[in-house]
């Protein structure tokens, strides 16, 4: 994706187990706002989305946690910040398989209909003519495109137009969203095109990215902030409480303080 291969150049640590403790510097330890995504197991299709920042003392929640659809297959391990996926027979992450990456991932640039934003992460407005390549074998594969640019050919068997509403009958769900920054170095057939984008409804899981009500995701893109370098997480809720501790993640079983909300 744009912006992705400079975000994670050099922050994936090969070789390394899920089983292993984390080292005290992590890629991610410079990481100062988190959006964590749980869900019930490896094939619930919805989840629940929370936010937080990390003040002097730690981890604090920012606002309630919100309902998100995930893939209609649940989720699986993805290539992200995180070490390698553990040889346990859990979920591995592949095109077309229905299922949305597990692990933590920067986030990348944001992108909508519309000309402009108004927010502070980078965004891109799409157009009739820009594709996100699904393709496998493609040398474009996980990245936007605009076909203007790189020629009908190299769009041709693409399953993402970005513009859906010029697309696809007016569909609203890629009006407003941002790149999950999954499978930086594109490798072929490790599943591509992953976002946060608007949810059809709340009972319609999605291909494999996290989806949510338009208002969500517009205080979403109103709170992240380039500078504090923002992570995705997204895992089953046991794995989650399995690795929160080693890889210095944010608790989600403490209850928000006032002070917390307030600072919504």
């Amino acid at each position: 994706m744009l912006l992705a291969g400079q975000l994670l150049a050099g922050m994936l640590l090969a070789g390394a187990q899920l089983s292993a403790p984390a080292r005290a510097a992590t890629p991610w330890s410079q990481a100062q706002q988190a959006v964590v995504v749980t869900a019930a197991d490896w094939d619930a299709s919805a989840g629940q989305l929370h936010r937080f920042e990390r003040r002097g003392d730690g981890w604090h929640r920012v606002g309630p946690a919100l309902p998100v659809q995930l893939g209609r297959n649940g989720s699986a391990w993805g290539l992200g910040l995180h070490p390698q996926r553990p040889d346990d027979g859990t979920p591995v992450k592949r095109e077309g398989d229905g299922r949305s990456p597990a692990g933590i991932f920067a986030i990348a640039e944001a992108f909508g209909y519309a000309d402009d934003a108004g927010i502070e992460l980078p965004y891109r407005p799409m157009r009739q003519s820009s594709y996100c390549i699904d393709v496998r074998g493609s040398a474009l594969y996980n990245r936007i495109v605009d076909a203007e640019r790189v020629g009908a050919d190299a769009v041709r068997g693409s399953t993402e137009p970005m513009r859906l509403d010029l697309h696809n009958d007016g569909d609203q769900r890629y009006k407003l969203g941002f790149v999950i920054a999954h499978n930086p170095g594109n490798r072929d057939g490790a599943g591509s095109c992953i976002f946060a984008h608007l949810w059809k409804n709340a009972d319609t899981p999605t291909a494999g990215c996290t989806a949510m009500p338009e208002p969500a995701m517009a205080r979403l893109l109103d709170w992240l902030r380039p500078a504090d370098r923002p992570i995705f997480v997204l895992m089953p809720a046991s794995e989650y409480a399995r690795l929160q501790a080693p890889w210095h993640l944010p608790s989600i079983d403490r209850t928000a303080s006032r002070k917390d909300i307030a600072h919504e």
